[in-house]
């Protein structure tokens, strides 16, 4: 079974306001109304390549009724666990001024809550994969991700961490079976600046040599760069195409890199369906189609 953790999931409205004006009354122009997170967004780029998964972490009122009903329609399955106070927050993100989003709080969640969440996770065997995605809100510990790495030592579980700084660096000893920063990530990680593949690739062993198994950094327009457990580095630079929606291009090269390495077990297949998925989906208005994978795919093979 395959899971993905969403600790603060969103409702998110997408807009698009042409001539925005500060102190006046704008309207908009195009809306979109979609399930939020990076688990999440793992959830349904596997799903868009047919690979079912369960999602888990916390939702709260109406909001958080609406995430969920969304995925379930999408044929993601439901693990998230309940908040009765407070509600899954919304995030506005407004297209026409690139990079411009206000994102809601999210709920408080208990230590029951988190207790029920680890009771979930502690049924995880040999042969599940589980993705830990993303930031941890404010009222849990900042140290759940080892945790939970911690409890799942030894039981065979595939373990994908893509956070950041110290919810990264504080995991490796666990030996994920992948970890992804982008290339600012890892810069900031060892306090350098990376801006080439040549450059990104010294520091990305050295994660290895910390523990990761393997280690996928993203570069946006730069490509991408692998040092996999086999002891390999491969390198491929971005396919080409036009740059629409870059929010989930990483969660979904993320699933594209998880869904390839189930499917044959080579790294470097992997590694070029996890760029093809990230791609396909920084060139779309939302999350990327198995159809537009595939022709990114097909693209980077000629």
């Amino acid at each position: 079974m395959i899971y993905t953790v969403t600790c603060n999931p969103s409702l998110d409205y997408i807009v698009s306001v042409e001539d925005f004006s500060l102190g006046l009354t704008n309207r908009t122009s195009s809306e979109l109304l979609l399930p939020g997170g990076k688990g999440i967004n793992v959830s349904i780029v596997l799903m868009n390549l047919g690979i079912q998964s369960t999602a888990l972490g916390f939702v709260a009122g109406f909001t958080g009724e609406e995430v969920v009903r969304k995925l379930e329609a999408m044929g993601v399955r439901n693990g998230f666990i309940r908040i009765e106070d407070g509600f899954t927050r919304i995030n506005l993100k407004l297209k026409s001024i690139d990079g411009t989003e206000i994102n809601g709080q999210g709920p408080r969640i208990c230590e029951e809550k988190l207790g029920r969440l680890m009771e979930q996770l502690e049924r995880l065997n040999r042969g599940d994969v589980l993705f830990l995605s993303g930031s941890i809100p404010a009222s849990l510990p900042d140290d759940m991700y080892q945790k939970i790495m911690e409890k799942l030592q030894g039981k065979g579980v595939q373990i994908v961490v893509d956070a950041t700084k110290d919810l990264l660096t504080n995991v490796l000893s666990y030996q994920p079976f992948l970890i992804k920063p982008n290339n600012h990530e890892l810069g900031e990680i060892f306090n350098v600046e990376l801006k080439c593949r040549e450059e990104v690739v010294p520091y990305a062993r050295k994660l290895r040599e910390r523990g990761a198994q393997n280690v996928l950094v993203s570069m946006a327009g730069e490509g991408a760069v692998l040092a996999a457990a086999n002891g390999r580095v491969y390198e491929a630079a971005a396919p080409e195409g036009v740059l629409v929606n870059g929010v989930g291009a990483g969660d979904s090269m993320v699933a594209g890199f998880m869904a390839g390495w189930m499917e044959r077990e080579d790294y470097e297949y992997a590694f070029h369906m996890g760029i093809a998925a990230g791609s396909a989906s920084a060139f779309s208005e939302y999350l990327a189609s198995r159809k537009e994978i595939e022709a990114v795919y097909r693209q980077m093979q000629q």
